[in-house]
């Protein structure tokens, strides 16, 4: 039986890509730019490309701040999105422009990333 359950888990996990990047996502209670991008983006978001490649991780503006993340700069507005590859911070975005620049403006922050793993 436990040979079977591991056969039908293998194919599973070979499936699921393995995301080193994240999207880290600062905020704090009564946000209303926090709350748009609730309304707007948090629905669609864990369907998306962009997802697959920066699953989203929320934090709070004032702590406790992940000691596995290294940021290049304070973290001082909410909303914030930071782009972390292997704990070290890629590309930021401060503020919440509205959902029609948001998908740009992340776009380029992912191209960030694919550049970095250039040579």
């Amino acid at each position: 039986m436990r040979l079977v359950g591991v056969s039908l888990a293998l194919p599973m996990a070979l499936a699921a890509p393995l995301a080193a990047a994240e999207l880290v996502m600062v905020e704090e209670a009564g946000c209303v730019w926090c709350a748009r991008w609730d309304a707007e983006i948090a629905p669609i978001y864990p369907q998306t490309e962009e997802s697959r490649l920066a699953p989203l991780r929320r934090i709070p503006l004032h702590g406790p701040h992940p000691a596995d993340i290294v940021f290049d700069a304070p973290l001082r507005v909410t909303p914030t999105f930071v782009l972390v590859d292997e704990g070290e911070e890629v590309a930021r975005m401060e503020g919440y422009p509205g959902e029609d620049f948001f998908w740009g403006l992340l776009g380029r922050m992912l191209d960030e990333l694919d550049t970095e793993d250039t040579p």
